[in-house]
């Protein structure tokens, strides 16, 4: 088994450092503020519902241009969108690698802000939704704007009273005439979280338009423009991590034609599936880069660092936890992430096509699902223990707003909530270690896991 990156993969890698060295930079540097002990305040709406400041939002879409122009920001889309279809295991290899880099690693330098998914190699769910589950005027009017900065979408699964227990929700949709006596769907209910609302064009709300409570069947997806009729914006919710930018979102009686529909009517779960798996894995992926970034800087801290004569780094009560860290770090990118990468991208070669018995990411799910959350609820869980470990590794100045690591916790623990909960992670790995699930692959020498 060679356990190597891809040698054009390395030389992409190579490319892309260049790049962000010589153009992100230097921008990052003429906008200090938004990135040293002063970033909250520079990119905070204190007094307008905790909202990123306009110039923070510009200088985001000003480092995706140039990443665009360059040729890296559409990395993982489809050639037809201008992109190089980049594969699952390029991209945990991408992700790994900007966020642990000893220049502008982190996720929170302006290469790679991970607080609010900005990366010059984008990240494109909603794209994949629309790609996969529109049909053709959805795609032709949708997608070219998306990539254009001209759409924007939330994504509305998650209510006031019901997150991981999605299939729950309050939001209702039934069929109704609209004004103009065409057939539509009126629906009601809340969101939360509603992540991007602020600038949004469209709203992706789900609601159960048929079954009982609890069924994964009966659920609907719609697309529904900002400003329909009934869509009320109730407040922003303030987060450890500031900018706030997720809003509490009440829909009453608002309605929309039969064509706001994406995907099947009774079957919108399915589009969640769509990029889940690809997410989550790719948030593990930027965690342990994150990770490793917080080890090196505090490994180099305390070899300069004196304290009683002598280097901080002679301590073992330093060394041990570092130690640790580092073995952690190196078994679950080497031996977990990029391995279970690597099994996503065989298993999508596999069943896709037209012909293919099940779509790509539902073969995925049966047959890795497990190993996926694995890799997100640990490598989520490592980022915030190699933050806190950096905290107290530099003491007073781990603290202070002076060095990236009180960011990184407060960003990173984030992680260990979205995209799945790490409890509801860990009863999936449950699932099918005591048998409840299967990967379909019993039999054939491959085990549960």
């Amino acid at each position: 088994m060679n356990f190597d990156l891809p040698a054009d993969l390395q030389d992409y890698i190579s490319k892309l450092d260049a790049f962000i060295i010589s153009k992100i930079l230097p921008l990052q540097e003429e906008n200090i503020q938004f990135f040293d002990h002063r970033r909250e305040p520079s990119r905070t709406q204190w007094d307008n519902g905790g909202l990123p400041t306009p110039e923070w939002e510009a200088l985001l879409a000003r480092a995706r241009r140039i990443a665009d122009d360059a040729g890296f920001y559409r990395f993982p889309l489809p050639k037809q969108y201008g992109g190089r279809e980049g594969s699952n295991l390029w991209m945990c290899a991408l992700r790994y690698h900007m966020a642990s880099h000893p220049v502008y690693g982190g996720g929170v330098s302006l290469a790679n802000d991970l607080q609010n998914e900005h990366s010059v190699v984008g990240n494109f769910p909603d794209f994949l939704m629309l790609y996969h589950w529109g049909d053709e005027r959805q795609r032709d009017e949708f997608i070219p704007a998306r990539l254009r900065g001209e759409f924007r979408m939330t994504f509305g699964l998650t209510e006031i009273h019901h997150g991981s227990d999605a299939t729950h929700m309050d939001t209702k949709a039934t069929r109704c005439k609209l004004a103009d006596g065409s057939p539509g769907f009126s629906i009601s209910g809340n969101k939360k979280w509603q992540t991007g609302t602020h600038s949004a064009t469209h709203f992706l709300i789900f609601a159960r338009t048929s079954g009982k409570s609890g069924s994964p069947r009966g659920i609907t997806a719609f697309i529904v423009p900002r400003h329909t009729p009934g869509i009320v914006v109730q407040s922003y919710e303030y987060t450890l991590n500031m900018p706030t930018d997720h809003a509490t979102i009440l829909l009453d009686d608002v309605r929309v034609p039969e064509s706001a529909v994406l995907g099947p009517v009774d079957n919108g779960l399915a589009i969640a599936q769509t990029f889940t798996h690809e997410n989550r894995i790719r948030q593990a992926a930027s965690s342990c880069g994150a990770a490793e970034f917080c080890v090196d800087r505090s490994v180099a801290y305390a070899r300069d660092r004196i304290v009683f004569g002598k280097p901080l780094s002679a301590n073992q009560a330093i060394q041990w936890p570092l130690v640790e860290l580092s073995t952690q770090i190196e078994i679950t990118v080497r031996l977990l992430i990029l391995r279970t990468a690597n099994e996503m991208d065989a298993v999508q070669r596999q069943h896709s096509g037209h012909d293919a018995a099940q779509p790509p990411w539902v073969a995925i799910e049966r047959q890795l699902g497990h190993k996926i959350s694995m890799c997100n609820y640990y490598a989520n869980r490592l980022a915030t223990q190699a933050a806190d470990n950096a905290i107290q590794v530099h003491g007073g100045n781990g603290y202070s707003r002076h060095q990236p690591f009180e960011h990184i916790w407060r960003h990173f623990r984030r992680y260990r909530i979205t995209e799945g909960s790490e409890e509801v992670q860990m009863r999936k790995v449950a699932g099918y270690l005591f048998g409840y699930k299967s990967t379909g692959l019993e039999g054939k020498g491959r085990g549960k896991l």
